[in-house]
């Protein structure tokens, strides 16, 4: 009992720790190996034309978009 009182007071420290950071400096957490972009994979899923889904998605999100800038008061 004694471990798990250990790694659960460990593990709420480091919670702790991450959340100050991110609190005072306004920076999310981020890998050290630079992500995708490092194996020259510029977006999450690399293939060449968007499914159905998406560029559906894509269509409502730009339309939104326009709807917006059109009713834009200033």
């Amino acid at each position: 009992m004694e471990v798990f009182i250990a790694a659960f007071i460990f593990f709420l420290l480091a919670f702790a720790g991450m959340a100050l950071g991110y609190i005072f400096k306004r920076k999310s957490i981020q890998g050290s190996c630079g992500g995708l972009g490092s194996i020259g994979v510029e977006k999450v899923c690399d293939c060449p034309e968007p499914c159905d889904t998406r560029k559906k998605r894509l269509a409502r999100e730009a339309a939104r978009h326009e709807k917006l800038e059109k009713n834009r008061i200033f």
